[in-house]
């Protein structure tokens, strides 16, 4: 046992001592380590310690710049503003110094009036005084008294006035006369010419310029929604082919074409193309359209003199401003056609009234031949009835909603409407039975007809040899001078 000890302790000893020394071996490592460690750290830091100062002194200096270039800015926007208020200060005194000019000049010729004003109050009342002075004289010297001569001066004018005026009205009844047989047998020759049937001859499509063609892609959208959306709000057909920088507008409908041409303009000019916006400015561009509706119809009645027709027709009367016949403006045919029956009545002694009423309205069914959105195609009314027998059917409702009108006039009335084409051939179901009527006629035939050649001669402005026969006027026709 004392062997083994004695063998143990110094062993024990000695890994204690081995461990001491491990350890601090271990310790002296460290701290060289440690030293090394905060060394590199010195470096580190002091090396930071001068990239900051590097930094902070370019920082210094671009900030430095910066602000002398901001300063310089300021000060040409400082100078360039100085120079501006120079200016309107120059033109200011100088409007102030015209201005001046001009209150002088005006009171110059202020004080010229006054005097010119007060020199001609001097004379009227010399003027006066010389009458009085005058009218005694002459009532000494006639015998009468003042009244007497007044009297007797009178009659004499009077008697004067009445032979100038009897002349006077025999030559205007001699012009008048010559006139009227101008304009007579002007008429007549056009209302004897035989007239072709009706067809209207209507534009079905619009045309829509675009910026470019790439515009094509935006209006159908992704996968076709924007050219749905646009087709269903407006109920027109888009026929997009290869037109370049063009978007062809299709409908029946010419108001129904006339909002979506606008609807698509604004669109195209705002670049914003999507479901949302399309209903937004579709919804726009019928209000347009229905106040220029409006505003028609009340043009319409305002030129003719034609007062208090229903509501309802005068707005009907502005849709006849987007329906075209024989190339021709419905609305402004019938304003023509009102005051033509109007002065052809006046020269023949009938009621001009009526004429011009009836002129006004005899087209008046064009506008319920068209289907309702959304449907874009022509009603079976329209097609079975025509324009006619409709126009007289809804003037015949109308007319009797308004309380004791009278029968006889809303008869009359309704006649020259049904008449207005002369001959059953021709699509009226009646003759003209009344002057009116044969006024409403011939002012039809002569403004459909006048429009017609105006319009082949604007297309053949370059001939002057014969145009060819035309078949409205069953003749080779001919410019014979300038038109």
């Amino acid at each position: 046992m004392k062997e083994i000890l004695m063998i143990g302790i110094p062993a024990i000893i000695g890994l204690v001592i081995g461990a001491l020394a491990g350890f601090f071996v271990r310790k002296k490592i460290s701290e060289a380590k440690i030293g090394s460690a905060e060394d590199q750290a010195k470096k580190i830091v002091e090396e930071g310690e001068k990239t900051a100062e590097t930094l902070k002194k370019e920082a210094l200096i671009e900030a430095k710049e910066k602000i002398l270039r901001d300063k310089a800015e300021s000060e040409k926007e400082i100078k360039e503003r100085r120079n501006e208020v120079t200016r309107l200060e120059r033109r200011a005194v100088a409007r102030e110094e015209t201005l001046e000019k001009k209150i002088e000049s005006y009171e110059r010729k202020e004080e010229t009036l006054n005097r010119k004003i007060k020199e001609q109050s001097e004379l009227v009342e010399k003027t006066e005084q010389l009458r009085l002075e005058q009218a005694a004289k002459l009532e000494a010297v006639a015998g009468l008294s003042r009244d007497e001569a007044k009297a007797e001066l009178v009659s004499l004018i009077e008697t004067e006035a009445k032979h100038e005026a009897a002349m006077r009205i025999v030559e205007i009844e001699s012009q008048l006369k010559e006139d009227a047989d101008k304009k007579a047998r002007s008429i007549i020759s056009l209302a004897i010419q035989r007239c072709a049937s009706e067809h209207v001859s209507e534009a079905t499509v619009s045309v829509v310029a675009l910026p470019n063609d790439d515009m094509k892609g935006r209006i159908i959208g992704r996968e076709g929604r924007n050219i749905r959306t646009i087709e269903t709000m407006t109920g027109v057909d888009l026929i997009i082919d290869d037109t370049p920088e063009a978007i062809t507008v299709s409908c029946f409908d010419p108001v129904r074409r006339e909002v979506a041409r606008l609807a698509l303009e604004k669109l195209i000019s705002d670049g914003r193309i999507h479901p949302t916006r399309i209903e937004e400015t579709v919804e726009k561009a019928r209000r347009e359209v229905d106040n220029v509706i409006k505003q028609s119809g009340e043009r319409a009645t305002f030129e003719t003199g034609v007062h208090g027709l229903n509501p309802e027709l005068v707005k009907l009367l502005g849709r006849l401003r987007y329906r075209t016949s024989y190339g021709q403006n419905v609305l402004d045919h019938s304003i023509e056609v009102a005051h033509i029956a109007g002065i052809i009545a006046d020269e023949i002694g009938a009621d001009s009234t009526l004429a011009k009423r009836a002129g006004l309205l005899h087209d008046i069914g064009k506008t319920k031949e068209l289907s309702a959105f959304p449907l874009n195609d022509y009603t079976d009314e329209g097609q079975l009835l025509g324009h006619i027998y409709m126009g007289a059917q809804m003037i015949h409702d109308r007319v009797s909603q308004i309380p004791d009108f009278p029968e006889v006039l809303k008869n009359e009335l309704i006649h020259c409407i049904l008449a207005h084409h002369g001959e059953l051939e021709y699509g009226s179901p009646k003759k003209p039975a009344l002057v009116e009527a044969v006024a409403l006629n011939l002012a039809d035939n002569t403004d459909a007809r006048m429009e017609t050649i105006t319009e082949i001669f604007a297309a053949n402005k370059s001939k002057k040899e014969w145009l060819g026969y035309n078949k409205l006027f069953e003749s080779n026709l001919r410019r014979t001078d300038e038109v």
